[in-house]
């Protein structure tokens, strides 16, 4: 690929959104070509998969049924936007990829890391980020941030009981110990300023890095 993919992670209220919002502004005022997208969603289709998913009525959504829809709202989006937007040598930013259904679906919901990486193999063909930053925050800290957020709709992970929010903050510790050489540590619970300009740091070197 010409381009860079590059994810960010972090559980309910980490302020990813935010964050890639600043960061799409000042790597486009550097000259650099940047696609902004968010999983699930990004296009038409992936995003009513998202609207299925994360409809606050659809409580009675089995895990690996949820499994399989992220995981479908993922190809539809990869091959849809991600992939061509990295052949024409952009940069991607991209709220969310498979680490959170590791994270979610693998370790909060039982199913296995193992086991949704492989479904979610079926469906990337192996293109995975070659960065990926994660937005570390207590998940109570996070939810705060949400209740306190009155222009943020509520989904349906939103709804969930404390102990599942607990337990995506284990996955993502594991993962961070998994995928030391892809995966960095950013902590999400400082001034927005501090968090951007760690995040843009982080890119900035990665691209160096992979240019030399």
């Amino acid at each position: 690929m010409k381009g860079f993919f590059i994810s960010v992670e972090g559980g309910e209220g980490a302020g990813k959104t935010t964050v890639l919002d600043r960061l799409h502004h000042q790597l486009t005022e550097l000259g650099y070509r940047v696609l902004l997208t968010r999983e699930p969603g990004g296009i038409s289709i992936s995003e009513k998969i998202r609207h299925i998913i994360l409809h606050p009525d659809h409580t009675e959504m089995e895990k690996r049924t949820e499994a399989l829809l992220y995981a479908a709202a993922r190809r539809q989006h990869l091959v849809e936007i991600v992939l061509p937007a990295l052949q024409e040598g952009k940069i991607v930013l991209c709220d969310r990829f498979i680490d959170s259904s590791l994270a979610y679906q693998g370790y909060a919901r039982e199913i296995g890391i193992e086991e949704v990486f492989t479904i979610n193999q079926f469906a990337i063909e192996g293109c995975m980020p070659t960065l990926t930053l994660y937005f570390d925050i207590e998940p109570e800290k996070g939810l705060k941030r949400i209740a306190l957020n009155s222009n943020r709709e509520q989904n349906r992970l939103d709804l969930e009981a404390m102990e599942f929010h607990n337990k995506v903050y284990e996955g993502y510790q594991i993962l961070l110990n998994k995928f030391p050489d892809r995966i960095q540590r950013i902590d999400a619970e400082q001034a927005v300023n501090q968090v951007t300009e760690d995040a843009f740091k982080y890119i900035i070197s990665h691209l160096k890095e992979v240019r030399k």
